[in-house]
């Protein structure tokens, strides 16, 4: 021991120890102290330790009566995930309203989504025509500091796997909606479009010439089409685990900026049956600063555009220092077609939708009064008519800014359908901006366009209700927290049947998810901690597969996928690709165990696997057959 051989080397003696020695050598020549002089001394040698920690407990907590709990150093550095993002300090602390959000520990918001449930009494009154709202109007003066800036933002809509499968819409209708954009876009520098699904996009890339990649990139870079959301789909909210979410945006957003080197920062998803705060929690922390939705339950839009708060701050319950804020537009009629997002009278609307003219596939306008050719003759007429609705649709919102979606499901299919949205609204814009009595301007636009105009509206004016607490990232909207489930579009029509639909496809997806993960685990084992020279074939040899996994996960995500929504064969489509990369997955699994612990088999062994998964499946749409698990020599 340390103190034996201590003591040894010293003559066993510890000259500088604090307590009393008692060998001979500790005598003294000097005359005696006092005996009760000397039991103090021993008495406070013996005791040195606990006596110092006494006097030092004290004194601690008399310092906590004076000053209290101290804060740590670091309280007040924050740290925030994406600091380049926001140009504007932390919002200082604003108090709290009277009555609301009485539960301290939560986040200070103007409007919650309980809040809203438990106001409106969902009656359902016809409001005209917007059905669901009420007859909108304006005095004509509202425009007169500040003019309307109307963006048009043209869009296609497109489900991978619906009525059809993925790879069917892809070969009638997807594949020619990318080559109309490339070919109309590059005409006109005034042309703008978005798009979102990467599944598409992926392999229209790899079927495309090298010019017309090249084609697409520079409109890309110019500002002339923007990704939106970039994920693989446009995911569900509602069935969709967040593992599984993150794992299609981030397999969409990495394919995109390796191929066309942009990462997207607008969130668009106008057609998931509604929307949960985590997606937007999500979204934030991967970037995103704005995102925009659609389909929340009739009532709400209406009692959200009574006060003008349909652009908001979404903000987590929780959340009190405001770190996930974003910012979020939502459009505020019932569908996400012509008819119901230029104004609140569809039948006007739908007459604005040049692709309903004769020759072309789609219906006419079920009001009666479909779309003309605009031309000298009636452009003042038709212009106005459609700033009307313009100017009706702005006064549901603060600012004077107003976004109007250009698009339906698989749209813009051919060059002539193009031409004719671009070539009718060009001229209304043109008239609309030629004359300045009319206090208004319009042009195309991509997402991005619409939300840096707003927020340098929102900087310029003051839209900040009375004592609204709102946020420091964007100034003058409400501050909102919590869902919008359960959606309802129409009447009584709520949209819950999907939370638990075909259970046998939503099964598969959480073993898939689960099984994906424990495969990401091995890769990592395999490549990390294994030198030998096989550990690295096993991995790049199965790389391939392994993407193919994530892509039919992900696909599966989209919101007619995992909510069962689609065709009886297009889901088949779905359970079929989940199935393929279920059983892939779990064989590199066994075949990297073997690896990694060496184990090698003869070429000619009919059977070399010597593990095996636990849980099996013949089929995507059975029950899973448990193994026995056999101990063997």
């Amino acid at each position: 021991m340390a103190f034996s051989s201590f003591s040894a080397r010293r003559g066993g003696a510890w000259p500088h120890s604090l307590l009393p020695s008692t060998t001979a050598s500790s005598k003294s020549k000097h005359t005696r102290k006092p005996r009760r002089r000397l039991l103090l001394r021993d008495f406070l040698f013996a005791n040195f330790f606990t006596i110092g920690l006494s006097v030092s407990l004290f004194f601690f907590f008399l310092l906590l009566l004076r000053y209290g709990v101290p804060h740590p150093i670091t309280a007040g550095f924050k740290y925030s995930r994406s600091p380049i993002r926001f140009s504007k300090p932390p919002r200082k602390p604003v108090a709290r309203k009277p009555g609301q959000n009485d539960d301290v520990s939560g986040a200070a918001v103007d409007i919650t989504t309980k809040e809203l449930y438990d106001k409106i009494e969902f009656s359902d009154v016809d409001g005209g025509p917007w059905k669901q709202g009420w007859r909108v109007g304006y005095k004509g003066d509202e425009w007169d500091s500040e003019k309307l800036k109307v963006i048009v933002v043209p869009h296609s809509h497109n489900d991978p796997g619906w009525k059809l499968t993925v790879a069917e819409y892809y070969e009638r209708q997807s594949r020619h909606i990318l080559d109309t954009i490339v070919a109309t876009l590059s005409k006109d520098t005034r042309r703008k479009f978005i798009w979102e699904e990467m599944s598409y996009l992926e392999r229209w890339w790899k079927d495309s010439a090298n010019d017309k990649r090249e084609l697409f990139t520079s409109l890309v870079k110019n500002g002339q089409l923007e990704i939106v959301g970039g994920g693989w789909v446009m995911n569900d909210e509602a069935n969709s685990h967040y593992y599984a979410i993150i794992e299609q945006i981030t397999e969409g957003n990495l394919w995109l900026n390796e191929t066309v080197g942009v990462i997207p920062k607008n969130s668009w998803a106008i057609d998931p049956f509604g929307y949960s705060s985590t997606m937007a929690y999500l979204l934030r922390r991967m970037g995103f600063e704005n995102m925009l939705i659609q389909r929340t339950h009739y009532e709400l839009k209406k009692e959200l555009a009574l006060h003008k708060n349909l652009e908001y701050i979404w903000r987590q319950s929780w959340d009190v220092d405001e770190s996930t804020d974003i910012f979020v537009h939502m459009m505020p009629f019932y569908s996400y077609d012509v008819p119901h997002t230029c104004g609140p009278e569809p039948a006007i609307c739908c007459q604005f939708d040049f692709a309903r003219m004769r020759g072309f596939m789609y219906e006419f306008c079920p009001w009666g009064d479909n779309p003309v050719e605009t031309n000298q003759e009636n452009v003042q007429e038709r212009a106005l008519l459609l700033l009307d609705q313009y100017k009706k649709k702005s006064t549901l919102y603060r600012t004077n800014t107003l976004l109007i979606p250009l698009g339906d499901d698989f749209r813009y299919v051919s060059v002539e359908e193009a031409e004719a949205q671009f070539r009718n609204y060009q001229m209304l814009f043109d008239f609309i901006n030629s004359n300045p009595s009319l206090n208004a301007e319009a042009h195309f636009g991509t997402l991005e366009d619409y939300f840096r105009t707003l927020r340098e509206e929102a900087e310029r004016i003051n839209h900040t209700r009375p004592g609204e607490i709102g946020s420091g990232q964007v100034g003058g909207f409400p501050s909102l927290s919590g869902d919008f489930f359960t959606y309802a579009d129409r009447q009584q029509d709520y949209w819950s049947g999907y939370y638990v639909s075909r259970p046998f496809f939503k099964a598969v997806d959480r073993v898939l998810e689960h099984t994906l993960r424990a495969t990401d685990m091995m890769m990592a084992f395999l490549l990390g901690y294994c030198g030998r020279a096989q550990c690295e074939k096993l991995p790049i040899g199965f790389s391939y597969k392994l993407a193919a996994a994530r892509r039919n996960l992900a696909l599966f995500q989209h919101h007619d996928g995992v909510t069962g929504t689609a065709k009886d064969h297009v889901v088949l489509d779905y359970g079929t690709r989940m199935h393929t990369s279920l059983q892939d997955l779990q064989i590199f699994m066994s075949k990297a165990i073997e690896v990694l612990l060496g184990i090698r088999h003869d070429k000619y062994d009919i059977n070399p696997s010597q593990f095996e998964p636990e849980q099996v499946r013949s089929k995507y749409d059975v029950q899973p057959v448990h193994r026995a698990i056999m101990a063997r020599e």
